[in-house]
């Protein structure tokens, strides 16, 4: 890939159809936050709650929203399910439940999204900037995002 902002970058594709891609990078931590920080902003209560939270940066896209990958066990109004167990969340009342301790088992919070227009990615592919990989939670979820880039690629698949 040409573009710096994607050297070495793990997209977890969320939506994929004929309307575009989706997807966010899993594998570019930035800084920890208050999670009460965050509450505040969408106006949810804060008082007590100690909790912090690693923000990602997900894509250059939207760069003003948060969006919230986690493991499916916790299901909302807002949230899509992705596949295999994994969904996404971009409503305030994830965070409400994260920070009572009802949210899911395990969250990525990612800063913004990386998207593709109808055809794009097929395209980026076919020139080999992008490979597949299968993924599953260890490698979405855990925090060892310096070796992220290489089990993905020792996973991927080989389009013929």
């Amino acid at each position: 890939m040409q573009d710096p902002r994607f050297a070495r970058t793990v997209i977890y594709m969320v939506r994929h159809d004929a309307t575009g891609a989706q997807g966010l990078v899993v594998n570019r931590p930035l800084r920890e936050i208050p999670l009460a920080l965050l509450l505040e902003q969408t106006g949810i209560e804060s008082r007590g709650v100690e909790a912090a939270v690693r923000l990602h940066a997900g894509g250059p896209v939207d760069v003003l929203r948060i969006f919230v990958l986690h493991t499916a066990e916790f299901m909302s109004a807002g949230t899509l399910p992705v596949k295999d167990g994994i969904a996404l969340t971009f409503q305030p009342d994830i965070l409400n439940a994260i920070a009572q301790g009802k949210g899911p088992r395990r969250v990525l919070f990612a800063v913004g999204y990386s998207g593709w227009a109808p055809g794009q990615l097929e395209a980026e592919m076919k020139t080999g900037a992008w490979a597949r990989a299968s993924a599953d939670e260890a490698l979405i979820f855990d925090g060892d995002h310096d070796t992220k880039w290489d089990r993905a690629m020792a996973r991927r698949k080989i389009d013929l």
